[in-house]
């Protein structure tokens, strides 16, 4: 006699029997680990590729503010974005990257590094901020691979850059050459002065170095030192820096010397208060043929011109292509005295020249020499609030003093001999000639 089975006992049995069966379960667990994998490939792939995109945006945008801030030392604002912007669309064309920026993401202003803040001002010059985007509303999105699996069918990318602009302490106070920089015995450098050579700096004995100068090349093993050499320098040991600096200032020296010359323009000093410019020609000039407050140009009778002894000249601009030959002690406040001469003392003086007005560092009375050639000043050379710019190489001998501002730079050599006095003004230099070098700010 056959005993039915219920049907509910059936379904039960056969319930029972599926849970307890093992087989097929690699093959599931398979497939959740390989949708699993899945996704989180798609992540990193994707992942990967827009950090490749962000790194490419974002050298774009340094690229961008170095060259907007750069050009804008010579261009106006618009130009200057103008520029940064075709620059960047030469290597990360719209026609593939879509529109990244135009000039109304490209901000000038000013840097607060205290707060770390970038503050818009469109006629300043001293700071840029560009950002470049790219987003949906902007159409060009950075695609996404295997993230549109998580319905991620684009990814939005932000990038930001900052530079600003500051002149080194070496340019501003102090012995710079592209050539090297040498100096005797029994000098002392104070506190804040700068001795810098993109070559090598050379030393003898008994020199002094307070905390905080700077002795600077770009390779420090090049320095050169008699035997004892630290002993007999004190404090150089610890004055030591490693670098170079592109003489930018130098680069530029022939529109400085059209600046200077020009009535109105951002180079000329604001004591000249005329635009009528005083033509003379001899051999031999007084104080009294230069007049306060006007340009003057000086032509020469065989090539060089002298400036009688002890003259004074106070609140004048001075143009001349001939060697000059300072009197002894002539002195010059609030003066651009420049040559186009290039010869090696085209600027030259036999002792007591003085550049600058010895006031303690107080503002104004400072003066420049600009020269296309070399200066040699054999003894007694004074700078208080003194510039001297030269592509080829500075001497100058005994008893130097510049205790209250002094700058030098030259595209050959610095050779100064002994006994002289240098130290860190501060104040009273705010008509030196400079350059702007560019940093990232953020």
């Amino acid at each position: 006699m056959t005993r039915s089975v219920p049907i509910f006992a059936v379904v039960r049995n056969a319930m029972a029997r599926f849970g307890r069966d093992e087989t097929g379960a690699i093959g599931i667990y398979s497939m959740f680990t390989f949708l699993a994998m899945s996704c989180v490939c798609a992540v990193a792939l994707d992942v990967t590729h827009v950090y490749s995109a962000r790194t490419q945006m974002q050298v774009a945008a340094d690229f961008a503010a170095h060259a907007a801030l750069y050009n804008r030392e010579t261009m106006s604002a618009d130009d200057a974005k103008q520029t940064a912007v075709d620059l960047v669309a030469t290597s990360m064309p719209d026609t593939i990257y879509g529109s990244l920026f135009t000039s109304d993401d490209i901000g000038f202003g000013t840097y607060d590094y205290e707060s770390s803040t970038f503050n818009p001002d469109p006629d300043a010059i001293e700071a840029v901020q560009v950002v470049l985007e790219r987003h949906e509303d902007n159409a060009n999105p950075i695609a996404s691979f295997l993230s549109q699996l998580l319905g991620i069918d684009a990814w939005s990318v932000r990038v930001t850059a900052t530079y600003t602009t500051f002149n080194p302490m070496c340019f501003r106070e102090g012995f710079v050459a592209d050539g090297v920089v040498d100096i005797q015995s029994n000098n002392a450098f104070t506190n804040g002065f700068c001795i810098h050579s993109n070559e090598y700096v050379s030393l003898n004995s008994n020199n002094t170095f307070e905390p905080g100068t700077v002795v600077s090349m770009p390779n420090l093993n090049d320095l050169d030192l008699p035997q004892s050499g630290f002993k007999t320098n004190d404090g150089l040991q610890a004055s030591l820096r490693s670098g170079a600096y592109r003489m930018r200032v130098l680069n530029r020296i022939d529109t400085l010397i059209t600046g200077v010359q020009t009535f109105g323009s951002s180079l000329m000093p604001n004591y000249i208060t005329s635009a009528t410019v005083v033509n003379l020609s001899g051999r031999s000039f007084t104080q009294s043929q230069f007049i306060s407050g006007h340009i003057h140009r000086l032509t020469c009778s065989g090539g060089k011109l002298t400036i009688a002894n002890g003259s004074v000249l106070r609140r004048v601009v001075v143009v001349t292509n001939c060697e000059v030959k300072f009197g002894s002690g002539t002195v010059l406040e609030d003066v651009v005295f420049v040559t186009t001469n290039t010869g090696a003392n085209s600027f030259n003086s036999p002792s007591g020249l003085r550049l600058g007005r010895n006031d303690s560092c107080a503002v104004g009375g400072g003066a420049q020499l600009v020269t296309r050639g070399g200066v040699n000043i054999a003894s007694g050379l004074q700078m208080y609030g003194g510039q001297i710019l030269a592509l080829g190489t500075v001497e100058f001998a005994a008893n130097a003093n510049g205790l209250e501002g002094a700058s030098i730079v030259a595209g050959g050599e610095i050779s100064g001999t002994s006994n002289m006095d240098m130290g860190f003004c501060g104040g009273g230099m705010e008509d030196n000639f400079e350059s702007n070098y560019f940093r990232l700010a953020l």
